[in-house]
């Protein structure tokens, strides 16, 4: 926050040099308790995307039993959130992916490469293995 007095009336007034836009898009499951994701705008614009499963618009967990089909559901959130904030996957610069202990990463880097594509602009990746993930989406620890 800025804030700056205003000489004629002797009061002090707050402006934001930075704008925040909630994106919840409606062509996605509505979220409870948070947002998808929200864009900071100023000089430049940051979209801050939470956490995505593999759910789709209508609540339905994809891909139960399948890393790839869970990835390529993720990876299609993604892309909602960003076309809603003019933006696309070819400009994000850091992944966070957190995978069930047990399963094979292999199969959610092959779709991985199927939505990025052969290229060496690839963005910063880290990978970790929890052991339980939330039940009420369908993934069980």
């Amino acid at each position: 926050m800025i804030f700056s007095c205003d000489n004629r009336k002797n009061k002090i007034k707050e402006e934001d040099p930075m704008k925040k836009e909630y994106i919840n898009p409606d062509n996605m499951v509505k979220p409870r308790g948070y947002s998808h994701a929200v864009s900071v705008s100023g000089n430049y614009k940051t979209i801050y995307i939470g956490g995505q499963n593999a759910i789709d618009q209508e609540g339905n967990l994809i891909g139960k039993n399948s890393l790839k089909d869970q990835t390529e559901q993720v990876l299609i959130n993604i892309e909602k959130i960003l076309n809603h904030a003019n933006a696309n996957i070819e400009n994000i610069t850091k992944f966070n992916i957190h995978i069930l202990a047990g399963q094979n990463p292999v199969e959610g880097f092959q779709a991985f490469q199927k939505k990025w594509g052969m290229t060496e602009d690839l963005p910063v990746i880290t990978v970790s293995f929890v052991t339980g993930l939330e039940e009420r989406w369908g993934v069980r620890s």
